[in-house]
């Protein structure tokens, strides 16, 4: 067989594959058609509508609403001053956050207080939403092996939410009926902001997944994602603080093991992780603490108390509660409050903290995002 002969064979077997691949590929585009098609055609008692309410209207397509809710605007006009500005002569509009990318509270939704809105997994402040425009509504406990195939994106949680037939949003469940369902991803936390391939990961699983379940994903730009992502990370980074008071020994260094039993006389609870914490009475922390010491180390002579500001509710008083506990250590186990640099600190010192613990307080409410509150937590993660 010459040369010649031999290309000739191998072209003709990559053109007779070629084809059967082509047509394999038609038969399967085909088939999903079909599948979409009819998928809603059996009667479920779960769907049916009550007796007395059919319709001889076909049903219409439920696509989602969105809207720019009332603390959208607030959240721009007030976070202005305290995100950064890449342009000294840029406007404010230009660089505060754009919860406009994915609001999932429409409809009857849109009346709910916003109180009762942050509450959802998916929040129209934090977190960029994609609404998934179903073909017909579907079943919760139908989806929900899909939906939870996509939990996070690198380090950023992934929620799905959708709207029932009285038009409330709800965490999908087994159970529920949704016309239309919210995927939503975290914009940032503590350690970076969402990326360019974290927001590409998402979009390709995001898309395979409406394609198993019968939706249409409707995405957001990039380029604003990533925007907002920058700008709520600034905003993290900017009110990310951590207040320490400390407590050092007047004389001899304490025993570790003696100290084990004083803290936990005074409330504190020891963690797996070798932290002692201050619970503030109903599953929260207050405050923690560190012995500044070796796992192995027998003694020591500092203790030091740390509130995460933004992790704590004003009403919960952290701040407070934190110097109280410094102080009544300090006269139990013969030391003084000193602030980083070893110096005593006075009343008036404390008294100065306490005012700008109150002022950062007053800022976060203006960022509706409020110490303590579930957009913080999420966020200061």
């Amino acid at each position: 067989m010459t040369d010649l002969q031999t290309s000739l064979f191998i072209i003709g077997g990559a053109f007779v594959v070629g084809v059967i691949s082509y047509n394999k590929w038609q038969e399967y585009k085909a088939k999903k058609s079909v599948e979409r098609a009819f998928s809603g055609s059996h009667d479920d008692v779960l769907m049916k509508a009550p007796a007395g309410k059919e319709s001889a209207e076909a049903p219409v397509r439920h696509e989602p609403k969105l809207f720019e809710s009332d603390s959208d605007a607030k959240f721009d006009a007030k976070v202005a001053a305290t995100l950064p500005h890449d342009d000294p002569e840029q406007s404010a509009e230009q660089n505060v956050l754009e919860p406009q990318l994915g609001n999932p509270m429409a409809g009857a939704a849109q009346q709910t207080a916003a109180a009762v809105r942050r509450d959802l997994p998916v929040d129209e402040l934090i977190d960029c939403a994609i609404p998934l425009a179903l073909d017909a509504p579907v079943r919760g406990d139908k989806v929900l092996p899909a939906l939870q195939s996509l939990r996070h994106v690198g380090n950023k949680p992934i929620h799905f939410i959708g709207e029932d037939a009285n038009g409330d949003w709800e965490p999908v469940a087994h159970g529920g009926i949704y016309s239309t369902l919210l995927a939503g991803v975290q914009l940032a936390n503590r350690t970076n902001p969402l990326n360019e391939i974290e927001y590409s990961e998402l979009v390709s699983r995001l898309r395979q997944i409406a394609d198993d379940i019968g939706a249409e994903p409707d995405l957001p730009d990039m380029m604003e994602v990533m925007h907002t992502a920058r700008s709520l990370h600034q905003f993290v980074t900017e009110h990310d603080a951590q207040l320490g008071v400390n407590i050092q020994s007047n004389g001899a260094p304490w025993a570790i093991s003696t100290l084990q039993a004083a803290l936990t006389r005074q409330g504190f609870d020891a963690r797996p992780e070798g932290r002692m914490v201050m619970s503030d009475g109903e599953g929260g922390l207050l405050f923690s603490l560190s012995t500044n010491a070796s796992a192995v180390a027998e003694t020591t002579s500092r203790l030091t108390l740390l509130l995460d500001v933004p992790r704590v509710a004003p009403d919960r008083d952290g701040y407070g509660a934190m110097v109280a506990c410094g102080r009544s250590l300090a006269a139990r186990l013969g030391g003084v409050l000193v602030d980083d640099s070893n110096q005593p600190l006075a009343d008036i010192q404390l008294a100065e903290i306490a005012g700008q613990v109150d002022a950062f307080y007053r800022e976060m409410d203006a960022a509706e995002i409020p110490a303590g509150s579930v957009r913080a937590l999420r966020l200061f993660s």
